[in-house]
């Protein structure tokens, strides 16, 4: 079966070769397109179901940052920032005149998201936020940096899947064995060497656990920007991300937002589940 997408690159202000898919949609598409943008260890391939599902009306572009799946590895670890992230991809949109645009963020991609609307305001007409919001919660912050930049490997896709499941279970808790293997086809990747290894540099984990440096310290005002744009917020039920507190001050700030909750499911939902292909599906009906 031929992809519904290209594999295409853009190059960052500092010479970095990033790579990202380019769904292309119907032939003369008017629709605004989709940018989806992934969490801090994930790639594209995060959004393969989504983005062929979407590409059947709208042209959707899901880029890989800097360090993660085809694109390059920083020689600088500090530039592995979300500010740099959304430079990045402020290059890409520019070469390709994309002026307004639908945004769907999974974590660190929906940080990313905020940042782009406070950074340019009313060029974001829908967005959905996958499992985040504008302040984040210690606990899951302590969790990320307990895995990320571990650097295993694995002489099978079974042994890979399976230590998915050990670090994970209690965020997916009713996967099946299947499930972990198809997770751990878009977390890792086999090595030059023939071992299956993350596909993300190692070296995302250092700023990371630096004090401060998970997230932007008040993303509240970039939230703000998204005040008036419609939204939908998709909540894992068992996350440990997002606090009520946090969904309720949302809700105060964008009154129209929307939120679906994913039965038994953590940080963060897949966006296969059902529900939240429906609500996607929904929030794009009323999109141009």
């Amino acid at each position: 079966m031929a992809s519904n997408y290209e594999d295409r690159t853009w190059e960052s202000t500092d010479g970095l070769n990033l790579h990202y898919r380019d769904y292309a949609g119907p032939d003369g598409v008017s629709k605004l397109p989709v940018i989806c943008l992934h969490g801090l260890t994930r790639n594209a391939r995060d959004f393969a179901d989504l983005g062929d599902r979407i590409c059947a009306e709208r042209r959707v572009i899901v880029p890989e940052m800097r360090g993660r799946g085809m694109s390059d590895y920083a020689p600088d670890s500090g530039s592995y920032n979300p500010m740099q992230y959304v430079a990045d991809v402020e290059k890409l949109l520019a070469e390709q005149r994309i002026d307004q645009f639908v945004s769907i963020g999974t974590s660190m991609g929906g940080l990313m998201t905020m940042l782009m609307a406070q950074l340019k305001p009313g060029r974001i007409k829908a967005v959905v936020l996958n499992d985040i919001g504008p302040q984040i919660e210690i606990a899951g912050i302590e969790r990320i940096a307990g895995y990320v930049g571990q650097g295993r490997s694995y002489p099978t896709w079974m042994h890979a899947a399976r230590s998915l499941r050990d670090v994970h279970s209690a965020a997916f808790p009713d996967f099946d064995l299947d499930q972990w293997l198809s997770m751990a086809k878009k977390t890792l990747v086999v090595s030059q060497s023939g071992r299956i290894i993350y596909d993300y540099d190692m070296k995302i984990a250092e700023p990371f656990k630096q004090p401060g440096n998970a997230a932007p310290p008040d993303l509240w005002p970039a939230f703000e920007a998204l005040a008036e744009v419609p939204m939908l917020l998709i909540k894992g039920d068992l996350s440990d991300l997002i606090s009520p507190e946090t969904v309720k001050r949302m809700r105060e700030l964008n009154p129209s937002m929307t939120m679906i909750t994913i039965a038994r499911v953590g940080h963060a939902p897949t966006l296969e589940e059902a529900d939240a292909q429906r609500a996607i599906a929904a929030l794009l009906a009323g999109v141009a």
